[in-house]
């Protein structure tokens, strides 16, 4: 017996994500192999007219030779937000690197009708050379 397909995954364009600040962090531990730590503040807006509840999400992180680190999760550090109509949902987290890096990626969500969905998170730059001069 074969199992019924699950709904497709949708770009909801109605829910979107800013980056917000990326800050380097000069004093923050890091392990040894990637050592440049930066926060990153994020919003996500629900200009749609029902209530989203982000489920999980998925960072592409592309370091300085090329190499991708890929990192997948459940909930948004640590909660299940429900967005409202017209409200958002702003955090902080970090991301440790080994040199100048793209991260993009995008969160995945449930609307009251069972429908899913993703949206983007827009790619954003991490440069070790700026952090490292006051004045770039």
């Amino acid at each position: 017996m074969t199992q019924p397909a699950s709904p497709p995954i949708v770009e909801r364009p109605s829910v979107k994500v800013s980056i917000d600040a990326v800050t380097f962090l000069p004093d923050a531990e890091a392990p040894p192999d990637r050592p440049f730590a930066f926060r990153y503040d994020i919003s996500i807006h629900n200009q749609g007219d029902e209530p989203v509840r982000i489920v999980g999400r998925k960072w592409i992180v592309v370091g300085p030779n090329g190499d991708k680190l890929v990192l997948d999760g459940d909930g948004v550090v640590g909660e299940y937000p429900v967005i409202q109509p017209g409200g958002r949902f702003a955090y902080h987290s970090f991301h440790v690197i080994d040199g100048d890096s793209d991260a993009e990626g995008a969160y995945y969500g449930l609307a009251p009708s069972g429908e899913r969905f993703f949206t983007r998170i827009p790619r954003f730059h991490m440069s070790v050379a700026d952090a490292s001069d006051p004045f770039a």
